[in-house]
């Protein structure tokens, strides 16, 4: 790890990201530093790292061409992240702030470092009836994808609370407009309006008539506070490894979090391969329509997803990012907009 210049931004938003707000811009900090690191195997760090981002207009994530860049708090505070990879794979990464050590010593890990494919690749190639071209086609032609490991638990905790039982859009807004508010204005030479995640204890600040201004309704203020107040515990649950049910058990003993909730932060936070986010209003329909050819319930998608054991989450992310759609037709969750009521 070597000290250097803080690299220019690589030029303007791409096509899939709005553009950025004109105030806010980060400080210089101290420098930054880089590291070079080459993986084990094919690596696509967006494809790796999308999950990450709530929303084309996330304050937390910034993707350019060829540049990823990602704002977060760390154990030794906030640290902007710069990310761009070589003709050879090396991936080349630039951090800022007082958190700039420990995010590229994480780097590895929160690029899926020690995520095993390998039962899960052995399965395709079995030619057993449940290995569908789908997930063989796409396992083939997008091989550097990998399940992330933050390692901040309450990173990944409260978007996912924001976005309990609402639509994905006004969960989205709800998180751009409380972190752009409360967050710090990432480190270094970021991009105008990059914001790092406020921490618990700014979480527990936010009055009451800005949560109603973000549209987020009483319960889910609730939750967020309660998971605050705990955010040390939480925290450690990454102690005990890539989520699993224990780490699901500890995370609902806060009033509020429930299975969906969990395991959306498990994945995200722990790296878990395996745990599926049963309760997501679209997520089983479209295992279903993937694997088998029609719709199914939660109870469906678990059985469907039983010879994967191990690695369902990682088989939902290959249906994710195949380019398979469900059909278009049915009810649509109702968007219910809590600041007018």
């Amino acid at each position: 790890m070597t000290s250097t210049p803080a690299p220019a931004s690589a030029g303007s938003a791409g096509a899939d990201t709005p553009p950025p707000p004109p105030a806010r811009v980060g400080a210089p900090g101290s420098g930054g530093l880089t590291r070079r690191w080459r993986p084990d195997g094919p690596l696509d760090p967006v494809a790796t790292l999308r999950p990450l981002r709530r929303g084309a207009g996330d304050p937390t994530f910034r993707l350019e061409p060829g540049v990823l860049w990602r704002a977060t708090g760390t154990p030794a505070g906030p640290a902007t992240l710069r990310l761009t990879r070589d003709p050879d794979g090396t991936i080349v990464a630039t951090a800022w702030g007082s958190g700039r050590r420990w995010i590229l010593e994480q780097l590895p890990e929160l690029l899926g470092e020690g995520d095993d494919w390998t039962d899960l690749d052995i399965h395709l190639r079995s030619g057993r009836p449940t290995a569908t071209a789908l997930l063989r086609d796409t396992r083939r032609a997008r091989p550097g994808v990998r399940i992330c490991r933050t390692t901040v638990v309450h990173e990944a905790l409260i978007p996912a609370i924001l976005e309990q039982k609402v639509v994905g859009l006004d969960a989205f807004r709800a998180w751009r407009y409380l972190v752009l508010r409360y967050g710090d204005p990432a480190p270094g030479p970021a991009p105008a309006g990059l914001t790092v995640c406020p921490p618990p204890s700014v979480w527990l600040s936010i009055p009451a008539w800005e949560w109603h201004k973000a549209g987020v309704d009483l319960k889910r203020t609730e939750t967020v506070r309660a998971a605050c107040r705990v955010a040390a515990g939480l925290q450690r649950t990454v102690d005990r490894g890539r989520g699993g049910p224990e780490v699901i058990r500890l995370l609902r003993t806060v009033p509020g979090i429930g299975i969906w909730t969990a395991a959306e932060t498990v994945q995200r936070a722990h790296g878990d391969p395996d745990t599926v986010s049963v309760g997501d209003f679209h997520l089983s329909r479209l295992v279903g329509w993937a694997l088998i050819g029609r719709p199914v319930d939660d109870d469906g998608m678990l059985e469907i997803l039983e010879p994967y054991a191990g690695s369902r989450q990682r088989v939902v992310r290959l249906i994710e990012i195949s380019g398979f759609s469900k059909p278009r037709f049915g009810p649509r969750m109702t968007r219910v907009d809590h600041r007018f009521h």
